[in-house]
Parts: structure tokens; C-alpha cells; sequence
């Protein structure tokens, strides 16, 4: 567990969910009797989450470009004692990158290099989150073209079979994919909260990628009192099925725990991961 904060919230503005309609609507009472239309960034169904009358917390724009001054950032639940959840989907990834600057995760192991939304998949229309690498990157450029490559004639000089196999046995690069948590069953977080095509497809991508690669799913638990992690596979069978396989071929699975509060976010472990 961390004592300091990764992600410190602008000041924040009280108030009671009234309803989330059009799936980007939020009706919120202030607390001093306002009822204004926050902007909600969680395109999923929230389940467990989203409730009428619990209270909220509302960050606020001064851009006059925006449409919705207002931004709907975290919401207090009482599924175990009372907690904060964590609503703003764009934060994780902003988050995890502050955390690996900072090599909050000893399970990755060295890396000096971090870089975003890197284009990867067998049709090249997917981008990972993470791609992190310590090896230089006319290295790195070479090994991805011997990946790439299924017939093709490569150079065979010893020296191209010796840099295949440092990557390959001691500094693959990884790809790290994050997906943000908020459903829980008692003290269980889950996920995915409904049948989500696009994750089954970044699981089945990442497989491809072993075992030349690291591929690392990393679970967000935007809530600070779970302890264990399984997927949801009451919503999604087809997303438990081919994590379980993932795992088989040596996916590697964070699910971390974050702590959210009116003042910040802080970084708590990893759950349990139950399969």
C-alpha cells in the first residue's frame, strides 16, 4: 500500500444522483439545492454503481468550449462499508501510466521505456495500453519483424539469432492492457459487468502474442474495499472462458486495488485472483 496519493482531484462539488439517462447524462443535486446535468464518461452499464439517490461527487470546468461544465467523478456505495467508487473511465489509464513512472509494480520488472496506445493485433487495428521495454529500440524493431515475418527470408547471421534470444528469454517487452473495475459481488470485484466483445478480442490478442511477449492484463479496482478479483462470467461466459486460457498460455493478470476519495486516488496491492 502506498501513503501517498497518485491522483489528486480538483476541488469537488457534493451532491445526490438523481438519474444517468443517454448513457452520458447525469442529473445531480448540489448541495445547495441545484439540480445541474453532469457529464457521465462511463459508456457501461455501471452495474451496482449507478443508484438514485447516493451521494456523488462532481467535478467542475471552466471551459467555455464545454457543453456540460460539470463531470461526474465518483459515487459512495454501501455494498461493504461505506465506499467510494470511482466513475471517470478516462482516469485509470492516466493513473497507471503516473504508477509506472514511478515502479509501483514490482511484478513487471525492469523496464525503462513506457509507451501508449501502440498499435499491435494480427490486423493492426487494435492499440494497447501499455507497451513497456528495456531493450533499444532498432532491437526491438528487429524482433518484431521476425514476429511479423511467417515465410519470408530473414538475415541469418548469428548475431540476429543471439538478439532473438536475449528478447525472447530475458527482456521480452510487454504489452499491458487495463480494464477499469467497479462491479463486486460482497467483497469479490468483477469483470466484465456485461458481455464485452472488444475484451474478448484484446484477450485473444494478447495470446498471440505469447510466448515471444509479455502480455499483462491489469484490472483497475477503482474501489478500495475488495480483496479479491474473479471475471464475471455471470455477464460474460465467453470472457471467463478465454481468460482462463489467456492464463493457461502465460497471460499475466494485476488485479490492483485503488483506494478512491474525495481527495485522491491511492495505489492499496493487488487482490486475490480467484479462477
Amino acid at each position: 500500500m502506498t501513503t501517498d496519493y497518485l491522483y489528486l482531484y480538483p476541488p469537488l462539488y457534493s451532491g445526490i444522483l438523481l438519474r444517468r439517462y443517454k448513457r452520458f447524462f447525469a442529473d445531480v443535486q448540489l448541495a445547495s439545492g441545484e439540480i445541474v446535468t453532469a457529464h457521465c464518461p462511463n459508456t457501461g452499464p455501471m452495474t451496482g454503481v449507478c443508484i438514485p439517490g447516493n451521494t456523488v461527487q462532481l467535478s467542475k470546468s471552466d471551459s467555455p468550449n464545454r457543453k456540460l461544465a460539470y463531470t461526474w467523478e465518483m459515487i459512495q456505495v454501501y455494498d461493504n462499508e461505506p465506499t467510494w467508487v470511482g466513475v471517470n473511465t478516462a482516469l485509470p489509464n492516466r493513473i497507471i501510466k503516473l504508477a509506472l513512472e514511478k515502479f509501483l509494480f514490482p511484478e513487471l520488472g525492469k523496464y525503462s521505456q513506457i509507451r501508449g496506445e501502440v498499435v499491435y493485433g494480427q490486423d493492426k487495428k487494435s492499440r494497447v495500453d501499455f507497451f513497456l521495454s528495456s531493450t533499444p529500440p532498432e532491437i526491438q524493431n528487429l524482433n518484431q519483424l521476425q514476429l511479423n515475418s511467417e515465410n519470408k527470408n530473414l538475415p541469418e547471421e548469428s548475431a540476429v539469432e543471439d538478439i532473438n534470444l536475449v528478447i525472447i528469454d530475458k527482456n521480452r517487452p510487454i504489452y499491458l492492457e487495463i480494464k477499469n473495475t467497479t462491479w463486486v459481488e460482497s467483497k469479490l470485484a468483477l469483470f466484465p459487468d456485461t458481455e464485452t466483445t472488444r475484451g474478448q478480442k484484446h484477450l485473444r490478442e494478447l495470446m498471440a502474442l505469447l510466448p515471444q511477449c509479455r502480455a499483462v492484463m491489469l484490472y483497475f479496482i477503482n474501489r478500495g474495499d475488495c480483496d479479491e478479483f474473479a471475471p464475471g462470467d455471470r455477464a460474460d461466459p465467453v470472457y471467463g472462458k478465454l481468460l482462463r486460457e489467456a492464463l493457461a498460455l502465460g497471460l499475466e493478470v494485476l488485479p490492483c486495488r485503488f483506494e478512491v476519495s474525495p481527495t485522491g486516488v491511492r495505489y492499496l496491492g493487488l487482490a486475490k485472483l480467484k479462477i
